[in-house]
């Protein structure tokens, strides 16, 4: 993939994301499935994103260089027909699909405890140092690898037939873990935090065939792959920037990064700024591998900006639009208690800046002109989960609630009876009506 590709990409992020600007709303449409599918289904955004992580993983080093190959082990080259060369692909692609699927209940199912431990600095810290690890084999400075005789053997399993072609996709998961394994990580840790069993496994399997479809296409069309070349490792060094961004990002309560409070025309320049230099400078298309400390050092710098300009869209992305805002009031006792005096409504706001769902009811239906308008009449309380901000009391305040895990918002009326609640992403006018409705 020439320079030139890499260019146009980065041209089409910054036309999407000045589009975006026009628009407040049109970042939190393309994020949004993330925060919705456990409210409402709404899965195919969140899955296509997720389908893609898994087409770029197939394009890396450990992967796409061996499809030819594993597509001849397996025999659908051989096949006597287009159909059992088929059958023998999907069989290999759902093994690849049998290892991550579990994997992705295993996480979800661990939702709320991974929630509740990302309150804690030491867990922070860890989950940032192996992203940083991760980050580093992308870019080459060591090798993350199965023993060569444990991959020989993995290589050689399940025999032919349709069994030996899933037994192989199985296998084959295992033998590419070095370039799964930190998009896989990253991928887990997300499910982690929607806490939704079907839906992790579901991310897991279609990550599997994203994966996958290359080999499938190859297999059952006989079709002839571009040759591996310098773009393959370019790819893996756009995962290590990403990953890398996220080392910074699960540190961002512990070692503070600036950013912006409401979203700011000149803030998101310098961050596309940042990150074209870094491309242009060498993040992608040069090499730590390399004995000339020249290109080395332009990497550096490029890892750098990039870096730093990716953190910056986020740092936008995340804050509030511009406008009036709902003042809060950071004590429950003290809120209920005004309530109580004032025989005013009461909106409980429970939220954590690890909780991508809450940060898009604050930006798409808290930050709403007509909401702030009408949550005038109600005494507004944020009971804040963030790492910094959580206490056992505020914990236990959640589960007096009897709700698991995050978002959460309460709307009491004024004699102190709960009205309605929220648990996922909502519209500003469903919002209103609940509002509304509260006396």
């Amino acid at each position: 993939m020439p320079r030139s590709v890499w260019a146009g990409l980065l041209g089409f992020v910054a036309a999407w994301v000045a589009e975006a600007h026009a628009s407040a709303d049109s970042l939190s449409e393309l994020t949004a499935p993330f925060a919705t599918a456990l409210s409402d289904g709404s899965y195919l955004g969140a899955l296509g994103l997720v389908f893609v992580a898994g087409l770029a993983t197939s394009l890396t080093p450990c992967v796409y260089p061996m499809i030819a190959i594993t597509v001849s082990v397996f025999g659908a080259r051989q096949a006597q027909s287009r159909a059992r060369a088929a059958m023998l692909s999907s069989a290999f692609v759902l093994g690849i699909a049998a290892l991550f699927t579990p994997l992705g209940v295993v996480s979800a199912l661990t939702g709320s405890a991974f929630g509740s431990a990302l309150t804690n600095p030491w867990v922070l810290g860890a989950l940032s140092t192996v992203f940083a690890v991760m980050a580093f084999s992308m870019f080459g400075l060591f090798d993350v690898a199965l023993p060569t005789a444990l991959q020989n053997k993995l290589a050689e399993a399940g025999g032919f037939g349709l069994r030996g072609a899933f037994v192989l996709g199985f296998a084959n998961g295992l033998i590419a873990a070095p370039c799964t394994g930190p998009v896989l990580a990253v991928l887990l840790t997300w499910v982690a935090t929607t806490g939704n069993v079907a839906f992790g496994a579901l991310a897991l399997f279609v990550y599997a065939i994203g994966i996958g479809v290359l080999f499938w296409f190859v297999g059952t069309f006989a079709i002839a792959l571009p040759k591996s070349g310098h773009w393959v490792e370019w790819t893996k060094s756009a995962f290590g920037v990403a990953m890398l961004a996220l080392a910074f990002y699960y540190l961002r309560g512990l070692v503070p990064y600036p950013r912006p409070a409401v979203r700011d025309e000149a803030w998101l320049a310098a961050a596309l700024g940042l990150l074209a230099g870094g491309v242009i400078v060498g993040a992608i298309h040069l090499s730590f591998a390399g004995r000339a400390w020249g290109p080395r050092i332009r990497k550096a710098i490029g890892v750098a900006a990039c870096v730093s300009g990716l953190l910056g869209i986020v740092g936008w992305a995340e804050a509030l639009p511009a406008g009036a805002h709902i003042r809060w009031i950071e004590s429950f006792d003290v809120a209920k208690a005004q309530a109580v005096s004032e025989k005013k409504p009461m909106l409980v706001d429970f939220g954590a800046d690890w909780c991508g769902a809450c940060q898009e009811l604050e930006r798409d239906v808290l930050s709403d002109p007509r909401v702030v308008s009408e949550a005038q009449r109600f005494v507004t309380v944020r009971v804040d989960l963030s790492s910094e901000q959580a206490t056992d009391e505020k914990w236990a305040l959640l589960k007096a609630y009897e709700q698991p895990g995050l978002p959460l918002v309460v709307l009491h009326h004024s004699d102190g009876s709960e009205a309605s609640r929220i648990t996922g992403m909502v519209e500003s006018d469903a919002f209103l009506k609940l509002m509304d409705a509260v006396r």
